[in-house]
């Protein structure tokens, strides 16, 4: 028997937990769980390194987002407090080092415009984290076939925003344009989900002309965050640098 292997990644243990043991009980299905992007990069690495690589990653939207307990943010890369990002952003770091990987976005709601935004990042699906573990296995198998799944009620609005994506990408692609050789690079680097403290050690460069690159990109592309820069990067076809060579940083807690 073909065994579909499954990592979770998400912050709320419980819930990883429980999801993790109901897939574990299918046949077909081998599943580990990770509670952060750093860990998450881990067990991928690990895993390829063993040649036993993840066939699926169910990734929760709201991954390092603040939650009531007022948990901060997670960067991509262990121990590197300025890369702080979402679950949306991991996806994007992950679709660049690992492409066979397919993603399975996992949402607390409906929303249009963060599930064409996964689909940008390179995301297969976006599923409700309420779903039935039927519907749910549905999608892991559908997307091994390169299929796309969204919930019915969000295909229009998903459609309409990928219509109004297409649209501004002329004007981004403008603004991409006014960058230097040099912010280029580092937009890239963003755009693959790497912090400060990451970047500058890729392009050999101190983290306070990192900074300063990393500024001058937000004020010429006119947005006020590193999603918000990510976000109009892929509109404009930037897509991340190649993180496939690169170690993962082994800090922080285990996975």
């Amino acid at each position: 028997m073909v065994r579909i292997r499954v990592l979770v990644v998400d912050d709320h243990r419980i819930f990883a937990e429980s999801l993790a043991a109901a897939l574990a009980a299918e046949p077909d299905v081998e599943v580990s769980a990770a509670g952060s992007g750093p860990a998450a990069l881990r067990c991928l690495e690990r895993a390829a390194a063993e040649g036993r690589r993840f066939d699926v990653l169910l990734v929760d939207a709201d991954l390092g987002g603040t939650a009531p307990g007022g948990r901060p943010a997670v960067p991509v890369q262990a121990g590197d407090e300025d890369g702080l990002v979402d679950g949306i952003s991991l996806v994007t770091g992950v679709r660049s080092a690992y492409p066979q990987v397919r993603l399975v976005v996992l949402a607390e709601k409906d929303d249009a415009g963060r599930a064409a935004v996964a689909l940008q990042a390179g995301a297969s699906g976006w599923v409700a984290k309420d779903c039935s573990l039927s519907r749910l296995l549905t999608v892991i198998r559908g997307v091994l076939r390169d299929e796309t799944h969204l919930p019915p009620a969000l295909l229009t609005g998903v459609l309409r925003e990928l219509t109004a994506a297409r649209k501004h990408r002329t004007e981004s692609e403008r603004l991409v344009e006014s960058l230097t050789p040099r912010e280029r690079e580092v937009l890239r680097c963003m755009v693959a989900g790497l912090g400060r403290k990451a970047v500058a050690e890729r392009l050999y460069l101190s983290p306070h002309t990192v900074r300063t690159h990393m500024q001058n990109v937000l004020g010429k592309l006119g947005v006020h965050s590193t999603l918000a820069a990510v976000a109009l990067a892929r509109r404009a076809g930037v897509g991340p640098v190649d993180l496939s060579g690169d170690v993962v940083e082994r800090g922080g807690q285990p996975a």
